[in-house]
């Protein structure tokens, strides 16, 4: 009667569970799936974008979301720095599905192609270490995601940008007595998918990142064009040299923009990724 009543026991836990069992001399099994093996969001470090960002925001000059209410002229900030930006053109909210940053609230900055900008106002004097960092969808392949150049509207001067060009690669670049780039290759990422892209310049380089994933360095570039101007997202001049440039207008989607004093180190970008997918 005891191992009866184990019996028992064992088979109603196992029917819980979804689990089958055969009587003596007949077949049986049972099926599972498992859903979400690669468990992206519980392992990675932070669960938001706003989170990922705030553990950085005390070396951040500006930290938009680009989430404003479409007809806004102000791009709030988040950094705790109380720098907001300032759209020109028309400001579009709009929610794609999916969403770079699924699990934080808000919209994505809706770009037409025809000059719309956020402008960071106040004057910046020669910045040598920064970083750029953005999250964009296209299905163009062309346009400047974000800049520096030295006025407020359309730039005599300009470097310190992250583009993408006409066959659809993210391209980091500054001016240094020559023009200096890094490049993506063999990927199309005007592909309708949401993509992150951070270009940092310090004393060991210049580095481009996307994805979170480190795609190229240049320990030898560590200094660009000395001239004070304006950080801008979404437009500005690109022409001259610049190589395989299509247009300077973005047409898509942009997710949080955001400029730092130092370099990001690996660890900081793929965990800024890591928070967005």
């Amino acid at each position: 009667m005891r191992r009866l009543g184990v019996a028992a026991g064992a088979a109603a836990l196992l029917a819980l569970a979804g689990i089958g069992l055969t009587t003596p001399g007949a077949f049986g099994g049972y099926s599972a799936v498992i859903r979400n093996s690669t468990d992206t969001a519980g392992t990675a470090t932070y669960f938001l974008c706003s989170a990922a960002l705030g553990a950085d925001s005390a070396n951040a000059l500006f930290q938009w979301p680009l989430a404003d209410a479409s007809g806004s002229t102000s791009a709030a900030d988040i950094s705790g720095q109380s720098h907001p930006g300032t759209y020109s053109g028309t400001m579009t909210a709009s929610t794609p599905t999916p969403i770079a940053c699924p699990r934080d609230p808000g919209t994505a900055w809706s770009l037409d192609g025809s000059a719309q900008t956020a402008l960071y106002p106040t004057q910046q004097t020669n910045p040598t270490t920064f970083s750029v960092e953005i999250w964009f969808r296209t299905t163009v392949a062309g346009g400047k995601l974000i800049g520096f150049g030295t006025t407020t509207g359309q730039s005599a001067q300009y470097d310190r940008h992250l583009y993408i060009d006409k066959n659809g690669a993210v391209v980091f670049g500054v001016y240094s007595g020559a023009i200096k780039t890094l490049r993506t290759a063999g990927t199309n990422y005007a592909d309708g998918r949401w993509h992150s892209a951070v270009g940092t310049l310090s004393a060991a380089g210049l580095a481009l990142y996307v994805d979170g994933r480190s795609i190229a360095t240049d320990p030898n570039t560590t200094t660009a064009e000395n001239a004070s101007g304006y950080w801008k997202v979404g437009y500005d001049t690109l022409a001259g040299s610049w190589p395989n440039v299509a247009t300077a207008y973005f047409t898509g989607s942009l997710r949080y923009a955001a400029v730092y004093t130092t370099a990001l180190t690996p660890a900081q970008v793929k965990a800024h990724d890591a928070a967005g997918r």
